[in-house]
């Protein structure tokens, strides 16, 4: 990859958004956690939710990325709160599709994500790139069971 590659890959925006990722941390009280690593470069992202009515009502993240990887738990933690397991599924889908297959820029809340267009050609970041998404779903997931397990205790 040359400099100039690299200098479009990790633009200003992109370091904006890692540099300033929302909901960074655990959170009290969190009904799921999850981690998810990559493979590829060992990144790995930790999400914690709690949830309220379907909903996303607190949320925290504890992310150990890349840029992009960083970058795109950026995205999501901009647009989380509230947010229904659907609503973040479709996003994490859309993202995806964007990535491997040349797709649309995400729907609002998680249009930021255009940042990551140039990542399309870097298939080896797609893991860091995705990693918040499956640990949010994965959370939202165990937050689900653990509440199931209580209504049928």
């Amino acid at each position: 990859m040359s400099d100039a590659e690299m200098m479009q890959l990790y633009s200003k925006r992109i370091l904006a958004l890692a540099a300033d990722i929302p909901h960074l941390g655990p959170i009290e009280g969190a009904q799921g956690s999850a981690k998810t690593r990559s493979p590829h470069c060992g990144s790995t992202v930790t999400a914690h939710v709690r949830m309220q009515d379907g909903r996303i009502a607190d949320f925290g993240q504890e992310v150990r990325a890349c840029a992009l990887g960083q970058a795109s738990a950026g995205v999501l933690g901009q647009a989380v709160m509230g947010a229904s397991r659907a609503e973040i599924a479709a996003g994490a889908e859309q993202l995806l599709a964007m990535l491997k297959q040349g797709g649309k820029v995400p729907d609002a809340p998680f249009d930021g994500l255009e940042v990551l267009i140039p990542a399309r050609d870097y298939p080896n970041r797609h893991a860091s790139i995705m990693l918040s998404w499956q640990a949010t779903l994965e959370a939202i997931d165990a937050a689900e069971a653990d509440r199931q397990t209580a209504s049928h205790g």
